[in-house]
């Protein structure tokens, strides 16, 4: 996939790979990473037409799993426009390397363990083939963490090397950057010549920049994790409570203990919805404002820009969504999806897919106490939905405001 200012010439993806044979890993190379194994942060690569040595590195090194959580290689124009959701203005460009690291980003905090650090990965370039070409080669390289986004343009010198050394130096150059981004010391040695300067650009974003980038859509969800339980540590899937949490009380903080001692083994954690379906989105002050709640009584929180529970099942695969009854209600009643039975099953059908449950709680409906066993629940659905026994706390978030007179 090659896309040059001064001209393209098309190769198929045999061509463009037979050149590119594994080599041995330099001692050097093996240190590092070594090293990035040995950090928590853990990382998608989406990497097209060139650093194929990497994946090969990160994967032959014991600990890879620590690191590498998804490795892409989107080789064919369609498969690009489907990773992009869109046709780029070039496909070899900082600016696709860039929206590539975004999106290994976003899919990073998807996959990853609950509070670990993640790194998007993003390279994309054009070089030398088995006939000539007319434009640079050229690589662009891109990372972007929670709070950095870093950018690199790399012109090579054309006739200097064959194809598989490019692909050596972008690969290279491409593992010293995620030892960069995962904050590994090391002594990098160049293989660029002078004349081969390469064009960076790095931006560092405040809290208040990155959850203006939730509120926008730009990222998916953050992550505070103050709970410091070690055995939660190795725990995948999460136990979530969502909810306003305005202000958090007593009742929130025993029902998800409730919940968590239910299912056992799994990472316990409020969810805040900066974007709401029916009031306009939170504020950043809003935000932190709840966020130091749960600093407060050293509980992680996470921050997301989903209101609706079909797409915090897409946010969150494999997770269980703690609910009170009053929430089982409308889940499952079809006045909530435009009045259409068949459309409120194929949405929680979808949520199933993904491996979600709901572990609910006994709540008052309608002035009535409700547990989940009062409710007709659909065959397809029921083993969705996980009663928590002999659970009973009647606070609620807007009583307490009135109180206090909020």
């Amino acid at each position: 996939m090659d896309d040059d200012d001064g001209g393209r010439q098309e190769t198929t993806m045999e061509e463009d790979c037979m050149s590119a044979r594994p080599s041995m890993m330099s001692a050097r190379t093996r240190t590092l990473v070594e090293a990035i194994h040995s950090s928590p942060t853990q990382s998608v690569l989406y990497l097209v037409c060139g650093a194929s040595q990497v994946v090969a590195w990160l994967l032959s090194i014991p600990g890879a799993s620590n690191t590498v959580l998804e490795a892409v290689v989107p080789y064919s124009r369609m498969s690009m426009i489907q990773l992009l959701g869109k046709i780029p203005n070039q496909f070899c460009s900082a600016h696709t390397a860039e929206e590539m690291a975004l999106l290994a980003y976003n899919r990073a905090l998807k996959l990853s363990s609950p509070g670990s650090p993640v790194l998007g990965v993003g390279f994309t370039a054009t070089l030398a083939t088995s006939r000539p070409k007319l434009g640079d080669h050229r690589l662009h390289l891109s990372t972007r963490t929670s709070d950095r986004l870093w950018v690199s343009t790399v012109t090579l010198s054309k006739g200097l090397r064959n194809r598989e050394e490019e692909d050596m130096v972008a690969s290279h150059l491409l593992l010293k950057a995620i030892a960069n981004s995962c904050k590994v010391p090391g002594t990098f040695v160049s293989e660029l010549t002078e004349s081969e300067v390469p064009d960076e650009c790095e931006m560092n974003f405040s809290e208040d920049e990155e959850l203006e980038q939730l509120i926008n859509g730009q990222i998916c969800f953050k992550v505070y994790p103050f709970s410091s339980e070690p055995h939660m540590l190795t725990a995948e899937r999460k136990i979530i409570l969502p909810g306003s949490f305005d202000p958090l009380h007593e009742g929130h903080m025993k029902l998800l203990e409730a919940a968590t001692s239910l299912c056992g083994n799994g990472y316990p954690c409020f969810e805040i919805s900066a974007v709401n379906a029916d009031k306009p989105p939170l504020s950043v002050s809003e935000i932190k404002d709840r966020v130091k709640q749960f600093e407060k009584v050293g509980k992680t929180v996470i921050i997301s820009n989903q209101p609706f529970f079909y797409k915090k099942a897409e946010l969150f695969p494999g997770s269980a969504f703690v609910i009170g009854a009053d929430t089982a209600a409308r889940l499952i009643n079809p006045k909530y999806y435009d009045g259409d039975y068949k459309k409120m099953l194929e949405i929680l059908l979808g949520c199933k897919k993904t491996g979600t449950t709901f572990l609910v709680g006994g709540r008052n409906v309608h002035g009535v106490f409700k547990v989940l066993e009062d409710f007709d629940i659909p065959e397809e659905l029921r083993d969705m939905f996980i009663s928590i026994p002999e659970f009973r706390v009647d606070l609620s978030s807007t009583e307490i405001r009135k109180q206090v007179g909020k």
